[in-house]
């Protein structure tokens, strides 16, 4: 297990005042019972919160600081399954177009997050070497008991990005929004794991109509056949 790094991203200039900081968190409230995307809603910030030692702690600071992100201990309320983009992205596109759907997940240097049922971090690999389907799926960094990783923001940082700009540190791809939302198991993202694989494999195979040549066979010239 591998504990994430800790964001680096500079937390909103100091002259952020107490009213901005309202205005976001009874936004948060007013969102309760509505499914956001990309936004944390006040049942989902509950719900991250539940994974520290101190919960209340954990909110007041939030409340306090919206706009920066936040490390918190994994293997209690979730474990966390750590994968390269556009791995992660293929499979994001097999649990919701096949699968079951996901949990929450963020993106934070050109990695993504899956949030994943407890315990799922320590059985994961071994499924995956039962698989034998190491060679072909990158490799995962599974953030269990013991481990920490970076949240994004509850609320978007201040200021808008250039026109095109990825927003910079991490973000919410499928924000939190209940106070228990549903977490893929180990066999889940197993099948999505190897689902992804396949369709890499897939996308780069070129397919021939002709059996290969085989070396050792005599050629003949049917040209001249009578």
């Amino acid at each position: 297990m591998t504990a994430w790094l800790r964001d680096e991203t500079p937390l909103s200039p100091a002259g952020d005042d107490d009213t901005r900081r309202r205005e976001i968190f009874a936004l948060l409230r007013d969102d309760e019972g509505r499914h956001q995307t990309g936004r944390v809603t006040a049942p989902g910030a509950q719900w991250l919160a539940s994974a520290s030692a101190y919960p209340r702690s954990t909110l007041a600071m939030w409340e306090a600081e919206p706009t920066a992100p936040a490390v918190v201990p994994c293997g209690v309320a979730f474990d966390v399954v750590n994968v390269p983009g556009i791995f992660g992205r293929r499979m994001l596109d097999q649990l919701w177009s096949e699968g079951p759907g996901s949990g929450p997940v963020a993106f934070h240097r050109g990695r993504m997050l899956l949030f994943a049922a407890p315990g799922a971090a320590q059985r994961l690999p071994s499924l995956l070497d039962w698989e034998e389907c190491g060679a072909s799926v990158p490799p995962l960094l599974c953030h269990g008991s013991g481990d920490a990783v970076t949240v994004p923001p509850l609320g978007p940082p201040g200021g808008a990005p250039a026109a095109g700009a990825q927003p910079p540190g991490p973000r919410w791809l499928v924000a939190p929004d209940t106070r228990r939302p549903w977490l893929p198991g180990p066999e889940v993202l197993l099948w999505a794991c190897v689902r992804a694989a396949r369709a890499t494999s897939a996308a780069t195979v070129r397919i021939s109509i002709f059996p290969p040549a085989d070396q050792g066979a005599k050629v003949y010239d049917v040209s001249r056949r009578r």
